[in-house]
Formats: C-alpha cells, sequence, structure tokens
C-alpha cells in the first residue's frame, strides 16, 4: 500500500471520528435538559456581550467558560451513561460517581456566573448610572 493510499485511509477515519463526536454532541443537546438549559443561557449571554460591545480580550474569556460548561456537561452525560450502563439497581457508590461528575459541572457554573458578573456589571453599571 503506498503513502497515498494510507494518507486517504486516515482522512477517512478522520472525517468518521467527527461524525461519531457530532452524533455525541447531537445526543447531548437534543436529550440532555442541562445542556438545553446551557445553551440557552449562552446565547443570553452571547447577546449581552453583543449588546455591551465587551472587548476582544472578554470575548475570549466568554467563549472559553461558555465551551468549558459545555464540555462538562458533555463529560457529565458520559460519566452517567456509562454508570447507568455498568448497573441499573441503586448502588451507593454508583450514585456517589454520578454526583461527583453533577458536581464538576455545578462548580465550574458557579464561576461562570462569577467570572459573567466581573465582566458585565461594570458595563451595566456605567450604562445605568
Amino acid at each position: 500500500m503506498g503513502l497515498q493510499d494510507r494518507n486517504k485511509r486516515g482522512f477517512t477515519r478522520l472525517l468518521r471520528s467527527f461524525g461519531y463526536a457530532f452524533q455525541g454532541l447531537k445526543h447531548v443537546f437534543i436529550n440532555e435538559q442541562n445542556m438545553q438549559v446551557h445553551f440557552c443561557l449562552a446565547i443570553i449571554v452571547f447577546a449581552l456581550a453583543v449588546w455591551l460591545d465587551v472587548t476582544r480580550i472578554e470575548w475570549l474569556i466568554l467563549l472559553v467558560v461558555v465551551s468549558g460548561i459545555f464540555a462538562l456537561e458533555i463529560m457529565n452525560t458520559a460519566i452517567e451513561r456509562t454508570v447507568d450502563l455498568v448497573t441499573e439497581e441503586y448502588h451507593p457508590i454508583a450514585k456517589r460517581a454520578k454526583d461527583v461528575a453533577a458536581s464538576a459541572v455545578f462548580v465550574y457554573s458557579v464561576f461562570a456566573v462569577i467570572i459573567g458578573l466581573v465582566l458585565f456589571i461594570p458595563y451595566l453599571l456605567e450604562m445605568f448610572l
């Protein structure tokens, strides 16, 4: 097999992996209520950022924070589904794993709100005072 054939197979495999990732993302957005809430809040945050005309650095901070929330919610869903696959019965360790995964999203969300307040409050104060 020549180098061209290997490159073509590698590219096809890469495209297929993107397809699998998109399927997972689509599943989370359609089936997970918390992801839908995060998505709606992200739209509000981005609309507010446009309205307030935040700086480029502030945009980057908002993008990192919002993408972090999405990534953590996706990982939380993966952990929950894996635990559900392993045991259908109630088990305290399974519950603990799910609770700990959810707590990661919660902690990040609390700090995301704090970051949003730190970024937006000066603009809002300047606008309304």
